[in-house]
């Protein structure tokens, strides 16, 4: 199993150097110093789901703005509606800050902000982010994920006041001094399971992902279950199928909108399909050259295609193309 250690080949979006400095999270003059530090870098978020780049639609870049101690910076400080720190890397701040809250058409507010404040232009990560070097893609994944809960937790979801930001932005506390709940940064998690039969794996397709894309299966966990649990429950709802020799492959945080995607491998016990028709619109079993057979890049165009290289689902489906998998 050495091989599938995820120490040994992170999957994408998870930066293997960032340290999260939570200590400093509550020395409020050592955030303000790093905010005016030129050397510091910003992530900026646009309405929470989208992420500036720059350079050709073949090999872009993520986008940092200057600090607001910087000669260039400043302008953006009265735009921004959040700015959370994310960590340190090589001694350098990072601060994810979220921008379009104003109210007004998105696209023309976003096309006059990268005109008058940061060239570049905003763009949905999933799309962008296997292009995008591997560690501004991890970046501008945490960032999007943090600013995403920050817009959705501005009221208590007990009294119904607005919530303040503290901690540098992990945490918001309810401004009503009688009740002062905190709220935390919330992540969901759910399984996704490559199911093999050795020399088949089972995929599928929801409505609505891009034509063609077909991956493994997938579903929240739920209250008082276990992801073993949570694995045999989701593969037998959507296909019917029973599963067992359940293996944890590895976890990817996946930003869309706020989940940890934790992977296993499963055996079926049966072969037999009975498609859950309200969750998939096509469920099959696949052998090795037809899945080999697919492009490297995720394609529309094609009747059968895989997911995105930036995907932990790829990852599973390309250990199991390399015989990556436990079968004893």
């Amino acid at each position: 199993m050495s091989e599938l250690s995820p120490l040994r080949r992170p999957n994408a979006l998870i930066h293997p150097h960032l340290d999260r400095a939570a200590e400093r999270r509550r020395d409020g003059d050592w955030l303000a110093a790093r905010l005016a530090d030129p050397d510091s870098r910003l992530w900026p978020v646009w309405r929470g789901t989208r992420t500036l780049i720059d350079g050709p639609a073949e090999a872009p870049a993520a986008v940092s703005m200057a600090p607001v101690g910087s000669p260039s910076g400043g302008a953006w400080r009265k735009r921004a509606s959040e700015i959370v720190f994310l960590g340190l890397l090589d001694g350098r701040a990072q601060f994810a800050v979220a921008f379009g809250d104003e109210p007004g058409d998105g696209r023309a507010l976003a096309d006059a902000f990268t005109a008058e404040i940061v060239p570049g232009r905003f763009a949905d990560l999933r799309e962008m982010g296997s292009l995008l070097p591997a560690d501004e893609a991890a970046m501008a994944a945490y960032a999007r994920a943090i600013i995403w809960w920050h817009r959705r937790h501005r009221f208590c979801g007990i009294c119904g006041t607005p919530t303040a930001p503290e901690e540098g932005g992990h945490l918001r506390r309810c401004t009503n001094p009688d009740c002062a709940q905190p709220t935390f940064p919330r992540t969901d998690p759910a399984v996704i399971v490559l199911v093999h039969d050795g020399d088949r794996i089972l995929l599928g397709r929801q409505r609505g992902w891009p034509a063609a894309m077909h991956s493994v299966l997938a579903g929240f966990v739920e209250p008082g279950e276990s992801l073993e649990s949570c694995v045999v429950r989701e593969v037998f709802e959507e296909s019917g199928v029973r599963v067992d020799d359940i293996r944890y492959h590895s976890s990817q945080p996946w930003p869309f909108p706020q989940s940890l995607m934790v992977g296993f491998f499963a055996r079926a016990t049966n072969r037999d399909l009975a498609m859950d028709e309200g969750e998939l619109e096509a469920l099959g079993w696949f052998d090795r050259a037809t899945v080999a057979a697919a492009p490297a890049e995720m394609r529309t165009d094609i009747p059968f295609s895989l997911p995105r290289r930036l995907s932990v689902a790829r990852r599973l489906i390309d250990d199991w193309l390399a015989g990556n998998v436990p079968l004893d």
